[in-house]
């Protein structure tokens, strides 16, 4: 191994950690964004499945959502990913603030500081946890994938109905039946007062 390793801490450079920062939040409003968007198409579907009456329109609307939630929980997962990138460059800017002010008023360079081994197997173990943590989002992403592909039956018609689609269907069902309990309800109320007519023209 080459003994003089060129260390990357010491061009670091806090306009550019700052520049980092900026476009990750951007990334993550973005990404916001879409899983608001998301969350407002799966509302309207469930409100349009309330009220549909066609059982094929209804587990049709039953899979979109599904669907969209898939693609919400996958954006979701990106925005978390994008929170702890932010969170890590914003400990490393604190960190570089911290060392300028420092050096600022003790007059320690920077390259002492680095020197100090307890603080560098700090600082790189600090990496090391951040860098696992990061691949347990991936990897916990990939085993939601492996879950949700392992619910379906090869077999099973593309369009059966799985668990999640039973549910809402289910729920459209519930609410079809409270929407047809409120119209006769309505209706009743409505008929009571050409009853009392009847009654008084008969009298």
């Amino acid at each position: 191994m080459w003994p003089f390793r060129r260390n990357k801490f010491k061009n670091l450079n806090r306009e550019d950690l700052v520049n980092s920062i900026c476009e990750l939040e951007r990334q993550e409003r973005t990404v916001e964004a879409e899983v608001l968007q998301k969350i407002k198409e799966i509302d309207a579907l469930m409100e349009k499945g309330k009220h549909e009456k066609s059982k094929d329109l209804q587990l049709f609307y039953a899979k979109k959502i599904t669907h969209l939630n898939e693609e919400k929980q996958t954006c979701i997962e990106r925005g978390m990913y994008l929170l702890y990138n932010i969170r890590l460059m914003n400990k490393l800017k604190e960190a570089y603030d911290s060392n300028t002010f420092f050096k600022t008023q003790t007059k320690v360079p920077l390259s002492e500081l680095l020197a100090d081994q307890k603080r560098l197997a700090k600082f790189l173990n600090k990496a090391l946890v951040t860098r696992v943590a990061s691949e347990d989002v991936l990897t916990n992403a990939d085993e939601l994938f492996n879950e949700v592909q392992s619910a379906y039956e090869l077999n099973q018609p593309i369009y059966g109905i799985n668990k999640s689609e039973d549910e809402i269907l289910s729920m459209f069902e519930r609410e079809n039946g409270l929407a047809e309990q409120n119209e006769l309800l309505e209706e009743k109320q409505n008929e009571t007062p050409i009853k009392k007519k009847k009654m008084k023209m008969e009298e």
